[in-house]
């Protein structure tokens, strides 16, 4: 794969010199990119790159479905063996256009029998001989490892590629599910309707208007209230979110006996659906505990953008108010300085400490005394 790519980039900069060669003077700029950084590195802490052993296990990031993965929206993708003392591993690593996809592609994966946990990346899950990581923007599968691994792949976790900004920021409609009842592994995060539909989706899948940017959640609850479905779906707008609503209401009838104590909740640009086994009542106040919060959160890999720029702004506030404060003091001790220095400078020179203001005049009264006539005047 290496040698393959050197030719290409071989290529591509023959083809680029042939150009700029027959466009002479008349190309003014040359725009270079630089590569970006291997996906996966050549070794991490304790552990070396190694041949390809033939470690594989349960999962694996090449058997899931091209046409579910294409919603999450791939960009490019790494495989690489490594061992330590004599123990090997296959790590597959895939990196998406932003932390959105990449926590879908991480709910495709998984599996409801892997442990879940936060030592790796955002988030991680372990289980039938492999560890699954998300961090930032990229998903890693690490097959052959196990939980005396986690220690030593925290390394490679670090080293995975960091984003920012809007593409860092962690979905929203994942926290809304209730933790109450919630199987651990089981909730499910769609972008499109092939995702929905491998995740196990309860609704029909292209019937939930992916076209206008939905997203969508699967979780599966079990306690004592029997075991439930829980559907959420985000919508640009709540008037979309609206009219799907009442089409999901309208359809519940035709959807089958789990459908027969459904509840069907909107609020805001959200949409909430519970069917299974639940009483029509426990299926109502599962809904109603799903609300969209608006409350702010971020994890440890990145800040949101409007959390810096609030600091900046709180800054630059403060910054303001002491340079006011110390120019105000500033003037009040100049004042006194300068009053009472004249004073006493006076008064060492022995005259009193205040002195009569002058009076300013313009002096616009009449110079010349007016014209009188009478008696003293010649012209008599």
């Amino acid at each position: 794969m290496g040698a393959r790519a050197a030719i290409r980039r071989s290529v591509g900069a023959a083809v680029l010199l042939g150009t700029l060669a027959g466009m002479g003077a008349a190309q003014q700029t040359i725009t270079v990119s630089t590569p970006e950084a291997p996906l996966l590195p050549s070794s991490f802490g304790q552990w070396k790159g190694a041949p390809a052993g033939g470690v594989g296990g349960a999962v694996s990031l090449a058997s899931l479905s091209k046409e579910a993965l294409e919603e999450c929206g791939p960009q490019r993708s790494a495989v690489a063996d490594y061992a330590r003392g004599g123990h090997a591993i296959h790590v597959e690593a895939i990196q998406f256009g932003d932390r959105t996809g990449a926590f879908s592609a991480f709910t495709l994966v998984e599996r409801p029998d892997m442990k879940q946990g936060h030592d790796l990346g955002a988030s991680d899950a372990i289980g039938d001989g492999a560890v699954l990581i998300t961090a930032g923007s990229t998903v890693v599968l690490v097959s052959g490892a196990t939980d005396g691994d986690m220690a030593s792949l925290r390394p490679l976790a670090e080293g995975l590629p960091k984003v920012f900004g809007n593409t860092g920021e962690a979905p929203l409609l994942p926290s809304l599910a209730p933790e109450k009842g919630l199987v651990a592994g089981s909730l499910r995060y769609a972008l499109g309707p092939a995702t929905y539909a491998a995740e196990g989706g309860v609704l029909p899948a292209h019937s939930l208007g992916w076209e206008k940017s939905a997203e969508a959640v699967t979780a599966q609850y079990d306690d004592r209230r029997g075991k439930e479905t829980l559907t959420l779906l985000l919508y640009p707008t709540p008037m979309i979110a609206g009219s799907f609503a009442k089409a999901i209401k309208d359809g519940l009838g035709g959807q089958g006996p789990s459908f027969a104590q459904a509840r069907v909740r909107r609020e805001g640009e959200l949409v909430a659906l519970a069917s299974g086994s639940f009483s029509g009542d426990d299926a109502e106040r599962l809904v109603d505990d799903a609300h969209l919060r608006q409350e702010v959160s971020f994890d440890k890999d990145v800040q949101p953008v409007f959390h810096t720029e609030v600091q900046k702004t709180a800054s630059l506030l403060m910054s303001i108010a002491i340079l006011s404060g110390v120019l105000m003091g500033a003037a009040v001790l100049l004042g006194l300085f300068l009053g009472v220095g004249r004073a006493w400078f006076r008064v060492l020179r022995g005259k009193p400490a205040a002195v009569e203001v002058e009076f300013l005049s313009l002096h616009l009264a009449p110079q010349n005394k007016p014209v009188r006539f009478g008696e003293d005047d010649p012209a008599n």
